[in-house]
């Protein structure tokens, strides 16, 4: 069978990383790259032995449309939409970094245009890929707790993310689409939807324009009560950046994802410890290992979807209802309401 080919459309700091898990992967390639700087592009080419560089999007989906197999958009936020339209227009399946866009409306349209354009269109939401998420769930689906009623996800830090992603401190609305659209996506992988919530933002740091500090209380359909909160202004004891941690608790027990990948599973007669490490691939930055690691898996449920072997878990439609969760959370904030999702 031939590899699929993909176009990826911006080279920033991520495309490195979505790049190299890619390769990871057999029975896929890229073609081409499109950047606005073509040095940069140039330079990313040069790294992954990619073919063909432009600095002009029609450009290059007018020259390899007919051999691309799907498209891979790792712009900033604001682009998203006009990417994914370009790539519904020539009949090319999507993929497209999170959150999948600025508004709720635009992330409507762009599952409209793939819709209406009969392409597939997935949104790359690694972070329920993550290896400790993954086992929590397999845990989680024996039933060994029993009814769950109370969680608690919690993504709080002080670590530098502005020096790495210095746009992101000129975001007017930040930590929830940034954190937030991460944070609660795991909410409903692990929880199911949502039928209500509650939220209060603050920012803490001084020096940027959007809030970098979110709680989110979640009632889900099943009547588990859950938490989400999300800070990049709290300065702890143990700074456990990049990972997502949980409490879990049900009638017979609880689950405690702990710093380190350490999964603390307790019931009445006893507790037992393991960990979920991620796989540490040769370019994985040991600082991000566990959201690197699941650039991989999430890669390949989606290849996966494309070649007809299975179904992807992060389609633009599933994705939708994560964005609605990100904009009901603002919505609560500004207006100190609880917001009805049913």
């Amino acid at each position: 069978m031939k590899n699929l080919k993909f176009a990826v459309f911006g080279t920033g700091f991520w495309s490195y990383y979505q790049l190299s898990g890619w390769q990871e992967l057999t029975g896929v390639e890229p073609l081409a790259l499109y950047n606005r700087t073509r040095s940069r592009a140039e330079e990313v080419a040069r790294q992954f032995n990619v073919p063909h560089v432009y600095d002009e999007p029609d450009e290059l989906l007018r020259n390899h449309a007919a051999e691309l197999d799907f498209i891979d958009i790792i712009t900033d936020v604001d682009t998203h939409a006009y990417f994914t339209q370009k790539g519904a227009a020539y009949g090319l399946p999507v993929i497209c970094q999170k959150p999948m866009a600025p508004t709720l409306q635009m992330a409507r349209q762009m599952v409209a245009a793939c819709q209406q354009a009969n392409v597939k269109f997935f949104i790359h939401e690694n972070f329920r890929w993550q290896a400790p998420i993954r086992r929590v769930k397999e845990i989680l689906d024996t039933n060994v707790l029993g009814s769950l009623f109370r969680a608690r996800v919690t993504f709080t830090s002080a670590f530098p993310v502005f020096e790495n992603q210095p746009f992101l401190a000129e975001l007017e609305e930040f930590i929830l689409t940034d954190i937030g659209s991460h944070v609660l996506d795991i909410c409903r992988f692990l929880f199911g939807e949502v039928s209500s919530l509650y939220c209060q933002t603050n920012r803490v740091n001084p020096r940027i324009k959007g809030e970098d500090v979110a709680n989110v209380l979640l009632r889900m359909q099943n009547g588990v009560s859950c938490f989400a909160e999300m800070s990049y202004a709290s300065i702890l004891e143990k700074e456990a950046f990049p990972q997502t941690l949980l409490q879990i608790e049900g009638e017979n027990g609880s689950i405690i994802l702990k710093p380190n990948y350490q999964i603390v599973l307790t019931t009445r007669e006893s507790s037992t410890t393991s960990i979920a490490s991620p796989i540490m691939y040769p370019w994985v930055d040991p600082a991000y290992a566990v959201v690197h690691s699941s650039i991989v898996d999430c890669n390949r449920n989606i290849l996966a979807d494309l070649l007809g072997k299975g179904t992807a878990e992060t389609t633009g439609a599933d994705n939708f209802e994560t964005i609605r969760l990100v904009h009901a959370a603002y919505e609560s904030a500004r207006e100190n309401k609880v917001i009805s999702l049913s």
